[in-house]
Parts: structure tokens; sequence; C-alpha cells
């Protein structure tokens, strides 16, 4: 599964991806808990595609526009120029300096003393 097919999938088709991917992995799981998975690798491939999903509907709740797929950016009709990809924050200025901000130290507990 491409993530550049996922993210022709109407939201409702995501979510119905999801839960069978779920459901899998839930049987891959016991299955090699039972010791019946031949092939391990299978689980790390299901998680991945639940990953993939994710950030489609991540991106689809953030209003992130990712550009086309490499070879459809040529394709486009002519006369029409490309859009540029939104930025997560809107507010960005790239020329803008960066300000450092120190992280806060973490204080230890106080030992509190037992009464004897």
């Amino acid at each position: 599964m491409k993530v550049d097919e996922l993210r022709e999938l109407e939201e409702d088709q995501l979510e119905d991806r999801m839960r069978a991917a779920r459901r899998e992995l839930y049987e891959l799981r016991f299955k090699h808990a039972v010791g019946q998975l031949e092939n391990s690798s299978q689980i790390s491939k299901v998680r991945h595609d639940i990953a993939r999903i994710m950030t489609v509907l991540s991106e689809r709740e953030l209003g992130i526009v990712t550009s086309p797929p490499r070879g459809e950016a040529d394709a486009q009709a002519p006369g029409r120029e490309a859009q540029p990809a939104k930025a997560v924050d809107e507010g960005f200025e790239p020329d803008a300096p960066v300000i450092e901000v120190p992280k806060p130290k973490r204080a230890r507990k106080a030992k509190t003393e037992e009464p004897s």
C-alpha cells in the first residue's frame, strides 16, 4: 500500500482500512504469541501501513497540502501553475531570527525522612 494510493481515498475508506489493518495486526500478534506465525516481518509491514494511514488522516486534519507525486507535476493541464504547498505554521517567516529558549532544569525531589 503506497501513500499516494491512500491520499486518493475518501475518509470513510481510510477508516475502513485502518480498522482492517488494526484487526490484522491483532491477529498477527496473537499468532506470534501462540507460535503459529511463520513470517514475523508481516507484523512490521502492517504497523507501517497503519502509520501511513494515520499520516494521511493527520495531513487532512491539519490541512496540509502535499506536492503531487513525481512525474505528475509536469503532466498538469497547460496554462495552470502548480499550487505551492501550504506551510504548517502560517506565521512562519524564514528570515526571522531563531530564539533559543533554555530548557528548565529538573529539580530533584527532596528526601523525606521516615518517622522512627
